[in-house]
């Protein structure tokens, strides 16, 4: 019996690609016999992730210990292929239209050599996938990379409850609190535990236009309304429960077990990288081996974003007062923007002057393999931007969180890590936005 395939599509962000691809190693060992995966990817993604340690061979692909095999199908985004540029919403409308005709190649060139597709999952932001889907007759459906609480705000925000968010959003008042049995959830929530892209005042439309068509496509889909989710019903069972209608599966959590648990059942998961940067060349795992246990503060803000100057110091000087050794993961690009000597900016001697100090007390690297980082005994504390896998991923490895949301679904995630789970604790801008160095070394110390 030939073994089931399909088709996995994701946006190409490292925080989409790292549970996609555990979710295609998750179904090559959960399915009876095996299953082939296909993971479509942009062309200008996996360039980078072929480049920095991806376990892909020239062919394009992994075979797994029990003999199933995960393709990558790269296809071109025209003018697109080197970078992704300025212009997001062009980007996206390219991608879309390009995406499309990979998925209907793809699902139509299995059927002729006599090994159809079985199924296609797709990540958030990429509507069109499950469209395309739909135009060849292939059975889809979405995955949701972010909690199931996060999903059912949006649900609620699209259909009932848009009008009570906005005006929550709109007095600007972080004391006004929406009761949120209105939604379905017992916790409250205040205006900076929403997702920030449901704030009109935001910078990014584009995003809330997505999700919304998002949206009424899965409300458009009167039966089979499934949607597979990185969470799990000890973690968030009211929440997988609180949109009638939909079938919500919590599937995860999608984080590598084999740095979790020594069976680790999913013996492959360790070639599972996919990283788009690459890794710092220092020894940061040797370092943090020669560190006492659980007393390392691990500092990373996510792939995505750059933290202002002036926030960058505030970490800094944050870091220095608590006099704990530390890890702080720098993006090249901000490293080199802030902190090389060889810049000539007079305006970055501030920051440079403080490199040398923390270089006294702990390490700055570039990129690093985060799981192994959280799993090493010497981390005693995760000063986090709160990005979904993240949190999942300090979850597992039992290490209290300094909760440091800055966008998107990290306002959410930082109150169920506060007030749900009591995982860790809340950091308080001042009133221009940025946490004042007072402030990171009080939670340094108050999370145990």
């Amino acid at each position: 019996m030939a073994r089931l395939r399909f088709i996995l599509v994701t946006y190409p962000a490292q925080g989409h690609i790292n549970p996609t691809l555990q979710f295609a190693n998750r179904l090559t060992s959960a399915v009876h016999g095996g299953a082939d995966v296909t993971f479509a990817i942009p062309l200008h993604a996996y360039r980078l992730m072929t480049a920095n340690g991806s376990e892909s061979d020239p062919n394009k692909t992994i075979e797994t210990s029990n003999g199933s095999v995960i393709t990558f199908a790269p296809f071109s985004i025209d003018g697109y292929d080197s970078v992704i540029g300025d212009d997001r919403r062009r980007y996206l409308s390219e991608m879309k239209r390009c995406g499309t005709r990979a998925v209907r190649d793809l699902v139509v060139s299995g059927r002729n050599d006599g090994r159809p597709y079985s199924f296609l999952v797709y990540t958030l932001l990429l509507p069109w996938a499950g469209v395309a889907a739909d135009g060849v007759g292939l059975p889809s459906a979405m995955l949701w990379i972010q909690p199931a609480t996060v999903f059912a705000l949006y649900y609620r925000y699209f259909y009932g409850c848009g009008d009570l968010i906005r005006e929550v959003f709109e007095r600007r008042d972080c004391c006004r609190f929406l009761k949120t049995t209105i939604i379905g959830l017992s916790l409250e929530f205040s205006r900076r535990d929403f997702p920030s892209f449901m704030d009109h005042e935001g910078t990014y439309h584009m995003v809330m236009e997505s999700f919304e068509e998002q949206f009424e496509m899965i409300e458009s889909r009167k039966e089979k309304r499934i949607i597979l989710v990185n969470s799990f019903d000890e973690l968030e069972g009211e929440a997988l429960g609180a949109v009638s209608g939909v079938n919500l599966i919590g599937i995860g959590p999608l984080i590598p077990s084999a740095y979790f648990d020594e069976k680790d059942c999913c013996g492959d998961d360790k070639v599972f990288l996919g990283d788009l940067f690459e890794r710092s060349k220092d020894d940061y795992i040797e370092w943090l081996n020669s560190k006492n246990e659980r007393n390392v503060v691990y500092v990373s803000f996510g792939s995505l974003l750059d933290l202002p100057k002036e926030q960058m110091k505030e970490i800094a000087k944050g870091l220095l007062d608590f006099c704990h050794p530390f890890l702080w993961v720098i993006k090249e690009k901000s490293y080199q923007k802030y902190c090389d000597d060889d810049v000539d900016d007079n305006d970055n001697d501030e920051l440079i002057n403080y490199r040398k100090e923390l270089l006294k007390l702990g390490m700055i690297v570039t990129w690093c393999s985060q799981v192994e980082v959280l799993c090493n005994q010497s981390i005693g504390c995760f000063v986090s931007h709160s990005g979904w896998n993240s949190t999942l991923e300090s979850l597992a490895s039992g290490v209290p969180v300094v909760a440091f949301p800055i966008w998107s679904d990290q306002g959410t995630n930082a109150k169920l890590i506060e007030d749900a789970w009591k995982t860790g604790a809340r950091v308080n801008p001042n009133e221009n936005g940025i946490v004042e160095s007072d402030e990171i070394k009080r939670l340094g110390v108050d999370v145990p």
